[in-house]
């Protein structure tokens, strides 16, 4: 027993010492994104066996709505998914573009990104109205057909004003917002026209609520949105506020934190259809950047919640992600890696915060360093790419052991540059889905369903929930693979210092009791000088306060020095504290000189 065991670790030892090529698997998760594209393919186009498709989408609705990506292995074209992997592919360059543009894949990213926007402003010809689907699911998964070969319906289907669509709009405001961001320097004017339909779908997200597929029905089987529209709300005001730093949408964050779940929600998962995690980390950003302003208290609680998601993820929360028996995230069997990859990114990114902040994560286990959310993401993907029980790549292409029958009809039916044979709706599935031979056309970067829970995989076509690919799986994944290839690059690329104000606040609650049924909280109050100078004449304005308050003076509906107290010098601070039965009381600057 010990011989074998020897054995098997020393088959096992090589693969583990030789590490991953992180720069190649970067290069190849993003052209797989070429062999989703739909439409007039350009002359640059990589996937060389893709040829030109869907021609005539939105014609029959008197609107232009070529261009786009095939969500997964079929060629439907699905609106909430395909924006929700605009808004990952462009919260990747933001944080690590600086990697890609060392590796020579930023170019490739921004292509993808922009591929995705170009179809994203067709889909909204006009305010109030978007595109949320072109063709439908059921026809189009009754045929095995090549994108450039497709018979079926390509219906399009919108929302507006009397069909609301909340998610849907919310999600496409938060893509293109983001991708603002991506082309702000390069094609400022782009950028522009992307933030003008942002701001426009968001305020049509808002104003006319209810949830897309009740809107577009023929969503519901597929891409039904269960967990409503409040959270793509967040989601998009998030986006906004990072995009255009307008305080209309901190403030909404702000405001609406509670009633909308931001701050409520502690959840486990990260995908397409649940953002809350997402709106969570960019909160705790905004705060640790010191902007959270009259909003800090509340996006603390926002990064309570972010806290959470990350020790749920790392084992050391009070309700944690099951993981299979190889160590991998485990979320549900059907393309379970969708979950693994968005879970990885967000870990990156909040490592690289809290070590921008000179912070570290507090769980219920213990304290948390940010090298381990990195060391943790890390794991999940060398997992991906090939360090798991069975020694096998989940990105296709890559190593020597990956999936060969993906269940995608563009990869597995023969090029039509190489045979230009009309295939049949039906007969596709009789010569190419019943084949038990691997695919004629590799889909190189494309991250499959991958493992069940006890780190099993059948390579087979028609087993779908692992063998079909999702650029949505691809999207999240693009940033790690960009930062674990090209280090941090500094850190102050992605968390800017903080606020550089004379004077800063901090607050925190340091007792509480129940009295008669009602909870009562003690606070105390931090007014730091971070000037060189000495500040005079402070006053502070002071909402939201139901209770007495000591080391003040109040005079005229403002606050100032107490009464032993003319001045602050420099580095110096002064505490006060006050007792009521709610969350902290809203404290801000509203004057002060500096002598």
């Amino acid at each position: 027993m010990a011989t074998l065991f020897l054995h098997v670790f020393l088959l096992w030892l090589p693969f583990a010492i030789a590490g991953h090529d992180y720069g190649q698997a970067l290069s190849n998760s993003i052209l797989f994104f070429e062999a989703q594209r739909s439409g007039y393919l350009p002359s640059n186009q990589r996937v060389k066996w893709r040829g030109d498709s869907g021609l005539n989408d939105g014609k029959a609705n008197g609107v232009d709505l070529v261009g786009g990506y095939h969500d997964a292995g079929d060629n439907v074209k699905f609106g909430l998914p395909m924006a929700f992997t605009i808004t990952m592919m462009s919260w990747s360059i933001v944080e690590y573009g600086k990697q890609m543009a060392a590796s020579g894949e930023l170019g490739h990213a921004m292509d993808a990104v922009k591929w995705g926007t170009d179809y994203l402003l067709k889909a909204n010809p006009e305010p109030n109205v978007l595109y949320g689907e072109v063709g439908d699911g059921n026809t189009d998964h009754y045929c095995w057909q090549r994108p450039e070969d497709m018979t079926t319906d390509r219906r399009a289907y919108k929302i507006d004003p009397s069909n609301p669509g909340s998610d849907l709009a919310g999600e496409t405001a938060a893509a293109m917002a983001a991708a603002s961001l991506v082309f702000r320097h390069s094609n400022p004017a782009y950028a522009n026209e992307l933030l003008s339909h942002a701001k426009q779908l968001f305020e049509f997200a808002d104003k006319y609520r209810g949830k897309y597929d009740s809107s577009i029905r023929v969503a519901q089987k597929y891409y039904q949105s269960y967990s409503g529209y409040a959270d793509e709300l967040l989601w998009g005001a998030a986006w906004l506020y990072q995009a255009t730093n307008d305080e209309y949408y901190l403030n909404y964050l702000g405001n609406n934190g509670d009633s909308l779940g931001g701050t409520g929600w502690a959840m486990t998962e990260f995908g397409w259809d649940v953002k809350y995690a997402g709106a969570q980390v960019l909160a705790a950003k905004f705060l640790m950047q010191g902007k959270g302003g009259i909003h800090s208290s509340v996006l603390e609680k926002y990064q309570q919640k972010a806290d959470y998601f990350m020790c749920s993820c790392l084992g050391k929360g009070s309700r944690n992600i099951q993981r299979t028996p190889g160590g991998l995230l485990f979320r549900q069997r059907w393309n379970n890696l969708q979950f693994v990859t968005t879970s990885s990114f967000l870990l990156t990114v909040y490592s690289d915060y809290l070590t921008s902040a000179s912070k570290s994560l507090s769980c219920p286990s213990g304290n948390v360093s940010p090298s381990e959310l990195l060391s943790f993401a890390k794991s999940q993907v060398d997992y991906i790419l090939g360090d798991n029980p069975r020694a096998t790549s989940y990105m296709v292409g890559y190593g020597s052991n990956y999936p060969r029958q993906v269940h995608h009809r563009a990869s597995s039916i023969v090029s039509i540059k190489d045979d230009s044979s009309f295939v049949s709706c039906r007969g596709g599935y009789a010569t190419w889905f019943s084949r038990k031979a691997s695919d004629p056309n590799i889909l190189t970067g494309a991250i499959v369903g991958g493992p069940d829970a006890y780190d099993n995989f059948a390579d087979e076509r028609d087993n779908y929930e692992q063998t079909e690919p999702a650029t949505y799986n691809n999207a999240p994944l693009v940033g790690v693979l960009a930062r674990l290839n090209g280090g941090h690059s500094g850190y102050n690329q992605l968390l800017p210092a903080k606020s550089s104000a004379p004077v800063d606040i901090e607050q925190k609650a340091t007792a509480s009791w129940i009295s008669k049924g009602r909870t009562y909280y003690r606070y105390s109050t931090v007014v730091t000088n971070k000037s060189a100078k000495t500040v005079k004449d402070l006053k502070l304005s002071i909402s939201k306060l139901y209770g007495p308050l000591w080391g003040l003076t109040s005079s005229g509906g403002s606050y100032g020095f107490p009464a032993w107290l003319n001045s602050l010098p420099s580095g110096k601070s002064l505490e006060f504290v006050y007792i009521h039965s709610a969350s902290q009381a809203d404290v801000s600057v509203s004057g002060y000189t500096l002598a």
